[in-house]
């Protein structure tokens, strides 16, 4: 898998070398973060995003790299995607009507 990332990131006009690894690292990150920062990314914004990347246009990436890919290739790294997408598509806690958790 690794090899035919590298092949597609010297290949493709809109990858460089490192995207990828860049894009899984920027999407681990982001799904790992507090509730209250990623509500405040959602209604603000994040100026690092600017210089660091988006890890919302890193995960759009990601998708384009997966069908770009062998089914093979494309199979390994929705593996290692999914992972950091089950802790997106986590449920949020409850929260009573004080503020309080239940």
């Amino acid at each position: 898998m690794l090899s035919e990332i590298n092949r597609l990131e010297r290949s493709r006009n809109y990858l460089r070398p490192g995207d990828v690894g860049t894009a899984v690292s920027l999407w681990k990150a982001y799904v790992h973060k507090p509730e209250r920062e990623l509500w405040h990314d959602f209604e603000w914004g994040n100026e690092l995003w600017y210089c660091c990347g988006s890890p919302l246009e890193a995960r759009a990436l990601l998708d384009d790299v997966m069908g770009a890919l062998t089914r093979e290739s494309a199979r390994e790294l929705r593996n290692v995607v999914s992972r950091s997408d089950s802790v997106w598509n986590l449920p949020s806690s409850p929260y009573a009507a004080d503020g309080g958790r239940r």
